[in-house]
């Protein structure tokens, strides 16, 4: 991460410290009382997480949490300690190289399997039937499940009609509730429905305040096609947890930067995969449920649209 980024993170720290008050609660949660510690704590087998209807009729939280470059005891801790607050929706990749320890991260937490929503994703290496029939079988191992929630192909690079042809099998057989993409572009999309018997349920795509892509929104929109956002802050990059915009939206409903962001992301329909290691984040990332932004404060986030990935190095 590089010192922008890092101060970024900084001062999105000490406006919790100053401002949020069920934040600043979890960080001093070991001096809070058994009641207030319930209260920041919903039961393992307990989630209010709305959740959004694919395609097929199954069920996603709307918010998740993601695990992009997270590794070992971190992101095993950091599973374990999502799933104690609520989150029930993780995301995964073979190419994070993390699925064991997410796996492990599960496993500690003690859930039920049924109870959660686990994404996965088969790699451009890996594209192909037979390659991502292995890739699949490797992540099941390796997560320690027998069946997927729902599992995606990263990007739509080498043979992924292949790699498409073996989901729609699997989905089928029951070992994957849902198929999906990622990074697919609207014209990639419809590539990929030229030979596709079963219709994606899910995009996962960069998006967030400074990156709409209005294009993919509206086409996924038009063919029932969930929208996934797998950078909701942008990885805090062009200063989103510093916005003004952000921020003077944030003073009127007591909220920070990222929960606007969120809960913009929430009032247009997208499923967000907020990814932190911080317990005090997220419970924060959790708390966008009882505010609401209002047509005014909406427009004025569209305005915050540069068209522009803020990832270069994904185009």
């Amino acid at each position: 991460m590089d010192t922008k980024n890092k101060q970024n993170q900084i001062k999105r720290r000490d406006f919790l410290q100053k401002s949020a008050v069920l934040a600043t609660s979890a960080i001093f949660l070991p001096f809070l009382g058994n009641k207030a510690y319930s209260a920041l704590n919903p039961k393992k087998n307990k989630s209010s997480i709305p959740t959004v209807k694919l395609n097929n009729g199954l069920l996603m939280p709307i918010l998740g949490f993601g695990t992009y470059s997270l590794r070992g005891d971190i992101c095993k801790r950091s599973v374990a300690e999502a799933i104690s607050v609520g989150y029930r929706l993780f995301d995964t990749a073979s190419r994070y190289g993390n699925e064991e320890f997410v796996g492990a991260g599960i496993k500690q937490s003690g859930i039920k399997r049924e109870e959660l929503f686990i994404t996965s994703k088969v790699w451009v290496d890996d594209a192909g039937y037979e390659k991502a029939k292995m890739a699949f079988e490797t992540s099941l191992k390796k997560l320690g499940t027998d069946y997927l929630d729902l599992y995606l192909i990263h990007r739509p690079r080498g043979d992924f009609k292949g790699s498409w042809r073996m989901m729609e099998e699997l989905y089928k057989e029951g070992k994957i509730k849902a198929i999906g993409i990622s990074n697919f572009t609207p014209a990639q999309y419809n590539d990929l429905m030229s030979v596709a018997k079963i219709k994606p349920a899910v995009n996962q795509i960069e998006t967030h305040a400074f990156f709409h892509e209005m294009d993919s929104y509206n086409d996924l929109k038009k063919n029932g096609v969930q929208m996934e956002a797998w950078a909701p802050f942008a990885e805090g990059r062009n200063g989103l947890f510093t916005n003004q915009t952000l921020a003077d939206i944030g003073k009127i409903h007591n909220k920070s930067n990222a929960q606007v962001s969120l809960r913009w992301h929430y009032q247009r329909g997208v499923v967000a995969i907020p990814r932190t290691v911080q317990r005090a984040h997220m419970i924060e990332n959790l708390n966008i449920f009882d505010f609401k932004l209002s047509k005014s404060e909406m427009k004025a986030i569209a305005a915050l649209d540069l068209n522009i990935s803020q990832f270069p190095e994904w185009t």
